[in-house]
């Protein structure tokens, strides 16, 4: 499955007290390439390839599924810092969106992220995020999981 991947970046600093009731599921991911990002991700018990241009508001981006088996085959061959996160998935009222709230954990323990992903450009850009969010580093590239994974970040 292939679209175009719109979404808003946002570093949390205080978490809502609600935030441990909504659905969340366990995830890894490792990179095989960071230009273009080519990773593999384990979210719960499903596994896939992924492949996204560059870009850092919107960009295209394809999945593929994988078998257990040729996740671990892949993720044993990538380079870098792998990826650990818990990652919450709430839902915003009234809306249709739903904001992706991850928690890292192994060398990241501490940091935390919160994405939303949108339909359109306009909507991405009309967007109010919710009080608890903190700055809105979309545009940086600093928090992109695939630098994340290529050298450890200090001053985050």
């Amino acid at each position: 499955m292939d679209h175009m991947e719109i979404e808003r970046k946002y570093k949390i600093e205080h978490l809502p007290e609600d935030y441990a009731s909504w659905p969340s599921t366990q995830m890894e991911q490792a990179y095989l390439c960071t230009a273009p990002v080519v990773r593999v991700r384990r979210d719960g018990d499903e596994y896939y390839l992924t492949y996204k241009s560059g870009g850092l508001l919107a960009r295209a981006e394809y999945n593929l599924p994988l078998t257990a088996e040729a996740y671990e085959h892949l993720r044993d061959k990538a380079d870098g810092i792998r990826i650990t996160k818990r990652r919450y998935r709430i839902p915003i009222e009234k809306t249709a969106l739903t904001i992706e709230l991850d928690i890292f954990e192994g060398v990241y323990e501490g940091l935390m992220l919160a994405e939303v992903e949108f339909p359109s450009l306009e909507e991405a850009n009309a967007f109010v995020p919710p009080a608890w969010f903190g700055e809105d580093v979309t545009l940086s590239g600093k928090y992109q999981n695939s630098r994340l994974s290529q050298k450890l970040q200090t001053d985050l």
